[in-house]
Formats: structure tokens, sequence, C-alpha cells
């Protein structure tokens, strides 16, 4: 799959012990070590961030990161200008890590069930990932929660946010993606600077996904030229099409997991619905009907051993975009009113605040994703 459809860390503890130097109580978060490899992993990445304008005047800086850094000052201009995101030193800077990933993210669930398993931290609250900064650790702590009997996944990630505890740079994981592929992650990332609800991952990823999705058109259609636009569209289309295969075997899913049949059928029901997957995701690279035709960029998340962690992790991005999507047409799709109530949602409690999500999403337009 396309990295970027999976989470970006929130690491925790990780921006206030940075900030504070690490004098934070740990009381109830993971062990020390991990926070200790957590802060070392950041500070890396700071120490190896330099601001854009020195790059652009680095006569040895390759020609192609100058134009990219070039097109990045001019998103992150439009996302305070034109989004109302914050207007910080977040993304004015650049950092090359030289490896593929800036974190890999970890997901586990019950071996029948779609709820991920979560993780507490003081700032972030109870998130469904647990992050890395090496991804033989991630590994390791995902093969002990296997033998615990859990389904999990682990998964590159090109970026991530400190919540504006420190100015998070522009990464090599991501420069070299498409145009409106860089501009996405920089408005996701910054949407969840601006807003942020304490314990619950799927509200704060799914509205990062929709100031995202709304940011991206609207640069498209205020700086991009006739194919930029169009690459962006075809890559989206195709990651609708992916989505909606893995939305229509979560259903699936879900239904096997709710019935009363035994543990052993619950097990054979998942075994077929994941089967059943693989099958459509090949239909849909055969269909010349499909966004998915003869493409490839998929292959190598269905070569994993699918389950429960890989299908759950995705849903935690889109599943309340459609009730985001419907809650900024009702404020007229001005940004800055979307954005107080997004807050409004956020501080009810949390029965309310999920009936009224409930309430949006069946008023959301078809095909809202």
């Amino acid at each position: 799959m396309s990295s970027s459809l999976f989470a970006r860390l929130v690491p925790g503890c990780l921006a206030r012990l940075v900030a504070a130097g690490g004098c934070v109580a740990l009381a109830g978060c993971a062990s020390l070590s991990y926070y200790t490899e957590s802060v070392g992993g950041h500070l890396a990445i700071l120490h190896a961030a330099r601001p854009i304008d020195d790059w652009l005047s680095d006569p040895a800086a390759p020609v192609a990161l100058k134009a990219r850094l070039t097109e990045v000052e001019r998103i992150r201009a439009f996302a305070s200008s034109d989004l109302g995101l914050p207007n910080n030193a977040s993304y004015r800077s650049y950092a090359d890590l030289k490896r593929r990933y800036v974190v890999w993210n970890v997901f586990a669930a019950p071996a029948l069930s779609l709820e991920l398993k979560t993780w507490c931290f003081p700032v972030a609250g109870c998130v469904t990932y647990r992050g890395y900064f090496e991804e033989s650790k991630a590994r390791t702590y995902a093969q002990g929660l296997s033998e615990e009997g859990l389904d999990v996944a682990v998964a590159g990630v090109p970026a991530y946010s400190t919540l504006g505890w420190t100015a998070d740079p522009v990464l090599s994981t991501f420069i070299d993606y498409p145009e409106g592929e860089v501009a996405r992650l920089i408005f996701h990332e910054l949407a969840h600077q601006l807003i942020y609800l304490e314990g619950d991952s799927t509200f704060n990823e799914s509205y990062a996904s929709t100031v995202e999705q709304v940011g991206v058109e609207r640069w498209l259609l205020a700086q991009g030229d006739a194919a930029m636009r169009e690459r962006y569209e075809r890559f989206a289309g195709r990651q609708r099409a992916f989505q909606n295969l893995l939305g229509q075997a979560r259903a699936r899913l879900e239904g096997v997991y709710a019935s009363a049949s035994s543990d052993a059928e619950k097990h054979s029901g998942k075994e077929l619905v994941l089967r059943q997957l693989h099958a459509a995701y090949e239909r849909e690279k055969a269909s010349p009907d499909s966004a998915l035709y003869g493409f490839g960029g998929y292959d190598a998340y269905f070569a994993q051993d699918l389950n429960n962690a890989h299908l759950a992790a995705i849903a935690t991005y889109t599943q309340r975009v459609p009730a985001f999507v419907k809650l900024l047409d009702e404020e007229g799709g001005d940004l800055p009113r979307f954005y107080e109530a997004v807050r409004r949602l956020a501080h009810l409690p949390a029965p309310e605040r999920e009936a009224r999500l409930d309430e949006l999403a069946r008023g959301a337009p078809q095909g809202a994703h």
C-alpha cells in the first residue's frame, strides 16, 4: 500500500520530554528505555535539519532538491494563508535521513476483533499505535505481541507530528513524493498541531485526513497546473478504490465477529473474507473500468499475511472522514468555522461526540471519503 495511508506517529511523551529536557514523570508510560530511544531518535532528526534557505543557497545541494524545496515553501505559505493552519517554524527546515521511513508504527488487534490495542502516554493520551525510529525494534516488539496471540502489523511512516512542541522538519522520506502528496502530508501534520483530542486516534486522524483532502483540492486549484492536477487525481482515485476494498472487507469481518458462531467458525469466516479481499484486488487490477487497472502499487500490501491489525489501522484514518466532510459542508466550506466546530465536537463527552459524528455521517454525500 501507499505508505502515506498509514499513521503519522504522535510520539506520546516524546515532545514534552524534549521540551522539558527529559524531566517528566514516566508513571503509567512505557519503559524508560523506550523513551530514551524515542528522544534520541527525534533529537537526531532535529540535529540533521537545516533551514530550507540554507539548502537553497548551498551550491552542493542537488538542483532537483532545491526545486522541490522551493515548491515546499509555496505549499507551507498556502497552508497558513489559505487553510488557516499554524504559521510557525514547522516545515521550514529540511532533514536528509538517508532511510525510507522516519518511524515504524506497530498496530495490534485481537484475532477475532477489529478493535485496535491502545498505548497510553502523557500529552498524546491513548493512541492505537506504538512507534519506533528503528525498524528492527518495531518488528521485535511486534513479534512479542504476535506471540501473545494478537494480530499485528508494522508500517513504515514517512512523517509524524510533535503537535507543535518542536519545529517538525520536511523529511527526505517524503520529499520525492508527487507534489500533491507532499502538500497532503504537510497539511495533515499541521492540522494535528491545530486540533488534537487526547485519547481518540480515529477522531484525530479522520479530522486531519479531511483537512488534507480539502487542502490539496484547494491548493491544486490555486497553484497546480493541469498535469499536476491529473497526477494527483489519478493517485486519489487509486487511493479511494483501495480504501473501498478494505472498507468492504472490514464490514464483512465485523459481521463474522458479531455472529453467534463458534470461535472456530469465526476463524474460518475470517480466512474466507481475507481470501476474498485478495481476489477482489486482483479483479480490480484486471478491470479496465477500475482506478486500479494495471497498477501494482498496492502489491506489496497484499503480499503480506493480512489480518485485523492491517485493516483496522487503515480505518483509523478514514472511518470518520465522511462525518467531517459533512461538517465542513455545514460550515459553508469555511475552514476557520470548521475548525471551531471540530473544537466544539472535541469538547463533548465521548458518547455525545460519537452520536453527533454518526448523525453527520448519515447526512454525508455519497462517496465522501
